[in-house]
């Protein structure tokens, strides 16, 4: 695809506008969530059973109930069930780096949000003064009372590798516990993939993957590969200084710092390849990039030197590693980014709401791998079932009905594992998470025609 000049400027600027619209939309409302009341109040008479003294007596059934070693009346007379936090330090946010708590508010604000129109949970924005790993345990630990899960964000690597694994084999942690940069990003890159290999007809086992960036996401992305089918010898991971291979110099540094690097400079990379990019796509079915937020990172002849029909994955946010246009003239089959104006939008958004609905529905313990790979493989379904094409690998967030269907998949998944701790048919995790989601878009369309929400500003 040759793009004319006045093709390509117009692409610039709709790459553009979302930010220039941030700027007018988010004072305008000053926050993207809030907490609205959901029981009835029809006069002040209501607050002597939701307050004192009524309260009082769910407090009692509370610790009679724990005191038996159940925890069934914490989850039906409290809204834990339905509650997660969205806990970040701040240091690795989107491709903006560590830019500290109070300025990754408005992401984990906008979680908040995705979380609640998308799959109807009430995900509680906590950004925290600290960088400390295990002060960040620490405080999961001490929250895990009033949540029925946690969303780890925006944590830089290597720290957030410890936190996830520590807090998901720590006994005391008895809700689950997801960090939507490594498991979430790695969930519907899978799922995206899935259906770009049905499109240039190669199977899982046997493709070379090159996973041009060994952050959370990138780690992440990999293990996830694998799990689902990918030989981790066909895997050639790069981080910032070039191909993981175990004879680098700074070997010494990678075992000791960088342990989840280093599993792959052992295993990955079966030609045992060195050098950078340009060793690396030589040959290889597929890219996925997670590096660098600027366009021109994977240059045109970086895809002209992959396999027939190669696959590129530029995810990095908020700029892609790569045009898609470009990608697409170099050769590209099929081409996927992380942004919404674009096609093959490859976003965590269509993972973790529904896969926490599903959660959260059965009162998991905790998040497995298979769990994810489940979400993944149902939101594969739908847009297969809906016809795919080079352009549409992976459904967009405006078909709803794969939020309660992905939801349904992960709830079923921890059933049959047996960490679920109540048990539910089909058919009525399907109706609550299609009631949870859609109650959401009423509340949203009622507040906006009653002026409750405003229209925000027109932006030239």
């Amino acid at each position: 695809m040759v793009l004319d000049p006045q093709t390509h400027e117009k692409l610039l600027k709709k790459a553009e506008r979302p930010a220039k619209l941030a700027e007018v939309w988010h004072p305008f409302y000053k926050g993207k969530i809030e907490i609205i009341p959901k029981c009835k109040v029809e006069d002040m008479s209501d607050f002597s059973v939701w307050y004192t003294p009524g309260v009082a007596r769910s407090c009692q059934l509370i610790k009679e109930d724990l005191d038996r070693g159940s925890v069934e009346a914490l989850y039906t007379h409290t809204n834990k069930w339905n509650t997660i936090a969205v806990l970040s330090d701040g240091t690795r946010v989107l491709g903006l780096g560590d830019i500290g708590p109070e300025a990754a508010l408005p992401v984990m604000e906008g979680k908040g949000l995705l979380f609640k129109y998308l799959g109807g949970v009430d995900a509680f924005p906590l950004t925290v003064s600290t960088k400390d790993p295990e002060e960040i345990i620490q405080l999961v630990k001490w929250i895990q009372p009033a949540f029925g899960g946690i969303n780890l964000e925006d944590i830089s690597h290597p720290k957030c590798f410890t936190i996830l694994d520590r807090l998901r084999k720590d006994k005391e942690i008895q809700i689950p516990v997801w960090h939507d940069d490594q498991q979430g990003t790695a969930a519907i890159a899978l799922a995206a993939f899935y259906n770009a290999l049905k499109l240039v007809g190669k199977k899982i086992d046997e493709v070379k993957v090159v996973m041009y960036g060994a952050g959370a996401a990138g780690i992440g992305i990999a293990r996830l590969l694998v799990a689902a089918g990918v030989k981790i010898g066909n895997i050639i991971m790069l981080d910032s200084k070039g191909i993981l291979h175990p004879n680098r110099c700074d070997k010494e540094l990678l075992k000791e710092k960088y342990p989840e690097k280093w599993e792959f400079a052992v295993n990955g990379n079966k030609e045992g390849l060195r050098g950078g990019l340009d060793e690396a796509v030589k040959g290889a079915d597929a890219i996925m990039a997670l590096s660098v937020p600027k366009p021109g990172t994977i240059k045109p002849e970086h895809i002209k030197a992959m396999a027939d029909k190669p696959i590129v994955f530029a995810l990095a946010n908020p700029l892609p590693e790569i045009w898609p246009w470009d990608a697409e003239e170099a050769g590209a089959a099929v081409v996927a980014t992380g942004r919404s104006d674009f096609p093959n939008q490859v976003n965590n958004s269509l993972i973790f709401p529904g896969l926490f609905r599903g959660v959260l529905d059965v009162r998991a313990y905790t998040i497995t791998d298979q769990m994810a790979i489940a979400a993944a493989k149902e939101v594969a379904r739908v847009a297969e079932e809906k016809g795919l094409r080079k352009d549409y690998i992976v459904p967009s967030m405006q078909e709803r009905e794969v939020f309660p269907r992905e939801a349904v998949a992960v709830a079923e998944e921890a059933m049959k594992t047996g960490i679920a701790r109540v048990k539910k048919s089909r058919e009525e995790l399907f109706d609550m998470a299609n009631y949870m989601i859609s109650r959401t878009e009423k509340i949203n369309k009622a507040l906006l025609e009653l002026g409750l929400i405003k229209r925000p500003p027109e932006v030239d």
